[in-house]
């Protein structure tokens, strides 16, 4: 499976995962109030760290398949606002898949609001980049649910595995 497959396949599958977390959040006695949790005063809330999970994807989209996503400039002011956007992003992943990317070795400069400016191949920029940042605002994510009282665990997180289990032995 190439890099660019790979990821792709990733960001679809924990996308997934989000998704999952946020109709528990939506089903939960908080519901919507989660949106504006936080582990910490200086930390981004829930919101925000599901737009900058999906800023990730658009980004890599854009920068390994020459795409034009924006995302969206701002938070979501509901859960299902958010799981709507989440399904039209995974949907631009589905359509991504038959698309040719860019070599590894293309070079991706960009730069971030403090200014910095980044040159990397594509490769590096996905393993270096694109994945820690969007693993980082996912779990971010999932630790704002966790710590606010949502009652998800690892197996939430990890629930597309399911169908790669092994059937018991039968008896």
């Amino acid at each position: 499976m190439s890099l660019a497959a790979t990821t792709l396949a990733t960001f679809d599958q924990l996308l997934g995962t989000l998704d999952h977390l946020l109709g528990k959040a939506a089903a939960s006695d908080q519901g919507e109030a989660r949106l504006q949790a936080r582990l910490a005063p200086d930390m981004f809330p829930l919101a925000t760290q599901v737009r900058f999970t999906t800023q990730q994807v658009y980004n890599t989209l854009n920068r390994l398949f020459g795409t034009d996503h924006a995302g969206p400039a701002s938070d979501h002011a509901t859960l299902a606002e958010a799981r709507a956007h989440l399904a039209e992003v995974r949907a631009l992943i589905a359509a991504a898949r038959d698309a040719t990317p860019v070599s590894d070795d293309t070079m991706i400069e960009f730069d971030v609001p403090n200014g910095l400016v980044f040159r990397l191949s594509a490769a590096d920029y996905v393993q270096d980049w694109s994945m820690p940042q969007f693993h980082f605002h996912l779990m971010t994510a999932y630790a704002i649910l966790r710590a606010n009282g949502l009652a998800i665990g690892k197996a939430d997180y990890l629930g597309y595995m399911m169908r790669h289990l092994k059937a018991p032995p039968s008896a």
